[in-house]
């Protein structure tokens, strides 16, 4: 059974392009250590809600957009096992010294699908 790991992160519009560029390095880097598929969206359609909202769980600033992510795995314990590979990978450790965003606002989790994949 496939497995998926979902971030969703608040970026400056005028990083976005930055984010861009690291993203698509990150996401080869998951795919060398094993990772089946990474996909990277920028919020189009994210209203912010009264009560929950994707703006409302990253503390959304008015300079910002929503980015949602997410990468496929064949299993929980090959992602595990790809995860550990890549924290420890140099080019890892370089791309988060210069975050294109604010981490601390990110937030993430791992899901176990039960249709579509």
């Amino acid at each position: 059974m496939a497995y998926v790991d979902g971030y969703v992160v608040p970026v400056p519009r005028d990083r976005l392009e930055d984010y861009k560029q690291t993203a698509r390095m990150a996401g080869a880097i998951w795919k060398e250590h094993g990772a089946r598929e990474s996909v990277e969206c920028v919020g189009d359609d994210v209203p912010h809600g009264e009560l929950t909202s994707f703006p409302r769980a990253v503390q959304l600033k008015e300079n910002e957009v929503v980015v949602f992510s997410w990468v496929i795995y064949d299993s929980r314990e090959q992602r595990d096992a790809v995860n550990a590979k890549v924290m420890a990978d140099p080019r890892f450790k370089e791309w988060e010294k210069n975050l294109p965003f604010d981490g601390k606002r990110m937030f993430w989790g791992g899901f176990v699908p039960f249709m579509g994949l």
